[in-house]
């Protein structure tokens, strides 16, 4: 499996990223699907940080806003911070792509090589 980071440009809502699960052939039966629907989020306040919020779908009940997750843990409940901090890990390293590669277009246009 791995994880692919779209990056928002436009971050003004506190979102910087979606994500997906992409299954590969060593996957077995998901081989070739995505699981898409993850949201990489800055944190507020004192706590600054980076947030993963789940795939889930949203309904109401009279009046009332709710949410159902997709993805759920079988057995405990810490079971999605690994993935959580994957999908974190996937997300810094994409960044510092990027970054490297900005600075070297930069560095060419500035030396005048391609």
């Amino acid at each position: 499996m791995k994880i692919h980071i779209d990056i928002d440009d436009d971050a003004t809502n506190g979102k910087v990223a979606d994500a997906a699960l992409v299954f590969e052939p060593c996957d077995g039966v998901m081989d070739g699907l995505k699981l898409i629907g993850f949201g990489i989020w800055e944190r507020r306040g004192s706590d600054r940080g980076l947030n993963v919020t789940m795939p889930a779908r949203q309904y109401t009940i009279n009046g009332e806003r709710r949410s159902f997750a997709l993805l759920r843990p079988e057995t405990e409940k810490n079971m999605m911070q690994g993935l959580r901090d994957a999908i974190v890990a996937a997300y810094r390293a994409t960044v510092d792509d990027e970054n490297k590669i900005e600075s070297l277009t930069a560095g060419e246009i500035a030396t005048g090589t391609e």
